[in-house]
């Protein structure tokens, strides 16, 4: 129970770690693209750090799902990233990073750009887990 609470507090800070600093350099992008003029005001900045938040813990959160051995991965998967990506379309569109000005269109391919960020980031961690996982394999197979 204890491992699991610590692994869940580490997720959930790797994810909001991750929508921060994505965040943030999206920010400064739009800075560089606007020459400078791109504000914020209406607490829209306050808005979006606190949007950021709740994405990070919507994908943090349900990674305790992995733990769940009797759980196929496939399904896990689909929870996991289900969550997080209902958690991030709410959250944005209601802090105006999808919709707004932009036509349909935009919104569609804004919202596809976004949520094929976050399975870029969960495929090279699922990379990254896999690989771990057959060096601690090899490491048991050199022991026997």
């Amino acid at each position: 129970m204890k491992e699991t609470v610590k692994d869940l507090l580490k997720s959930t800070v790797i994810s909001i770690g991750m929508a921060m600093a994505i965040f943030c350099l999206v920010g400064v992008a739009f800075d560089i693209i606007y020459k400078g003029n791109f504000s914020l005001d209406h607490y829209r900045f306050t808005k979006m750090v606190v949007g950021c938040v709740l994405v990070g813990l919507g994908f943090g959160v349900p990674t305790i799902v992995y733990k769940q051995d009797q759980i196929p991965t496939p399904i896990r998967i689909l929870i996991h990233m289900g969550i997080g990506c209902v958690v991030y379309t709410v959250v944005a569109y209601a802090v105006g990073w999808i919709g707004g000005a932009a036509t349909i269109g935009q919104g569609i391919l804004i919202a596809a750009i976004q949520l094929g960020v976050a399975f870029v980031i969960w495929f090279f961690f699922m990379r990254y887990y896999r690989a771990e996982a057959k060096k601690m394999n090899e490491k048991l197979q050199e022991m026997k």
